[in-house]
């Protein structure tokens, strides 16, 4: 009954040709937020890295595009010092700054809401205090054409060290893929081990 109530609630509006486009479009509305951001920055010459889901996207892709996963979000790490420069450069691709509940993000437009922002996180510093390790710094980056991301390791390191379900979900795909194996135990500090063992022994956990 629960199951049947809650279907009810589901008003389908779109099928056919109209759901296909609206679900290419969302696609896409992430990847131009992902290429004006880092236009800007990289007009303004102010370093930064792409992280989460579309850094993932890069790797997985160099392997099997068949498990590349599309990601809803823009994460960037930027230097704290960096910020001032970085609120006047992307303004002018119509980013609004906002700091909310201790997060850093650029709204996409006036109207946007928060799921419609780029998210930003400081090198060097702690996401949360209870992380295990802090944000990786920049003074070193790989190329997706023009868009700087993590060189691979600090990625995985960054993905241990918040272990969300959706962090999870990407150690997983790489794991998949060949990327990450057991010999990456011996390169992580004590307890991104502990984390990536326990995914090694259950992968599909």
């Amino acid at each position: 009954m629960l199951r049947q109530g809650i279907e009810t609630m589901i008003e389908i509006k779109y099928t056919g040709d109209a759901l296909w486009e609206r679900i290419e479009r969302a696609v896409e509305k992430v990847k131009d937020r992902l290429r004006r951001v880092t236009r800007a920055l990289n007009s303004a010459n102010i370093p930064y890295a792409v992280i989460g889901g579309n850094a993932v996207q890069h790797w997985v892709s160099q392997v099997d595009e068949s498990v590349v996963r599309n990601t809803r979000d823009v994460d960037i790490i930027m230097n704290e010092s960096d910020l001032e420069r970085a609120i006047r450069a992307l303004a002018v691709e119509g980013f609004i700054y906002r700091r909310t509940a201790g997060v850093t993000m650029f709204l996409d437009g006036a109207d946007a809401k928060a799921r419609d922002a780029v998210h930003v996180v400081f090198a060097g510093k702690k996401v949360r205090e209870e992380y295990p390790e802090p944000v990786p710094e920049i003074d070193r980056y790989e190329l997706m054409e023009d868009v700087r991301t993590l060189p691979f390791e600090r990625l995985v390191a960054m993905k241990l060290t918040s272990f969300r379900d959706k962090d999870r979900v990407h150690l997983r795909d790489l794991i998949s893929i060949g990327l990450i194996d057991r010999s990456w135990l011996n390169r992580l500090s004590p307890e991104l081990r502990i984390r990536l063992d326990k995914l090694l022994n259950d992968p599909d956990g």
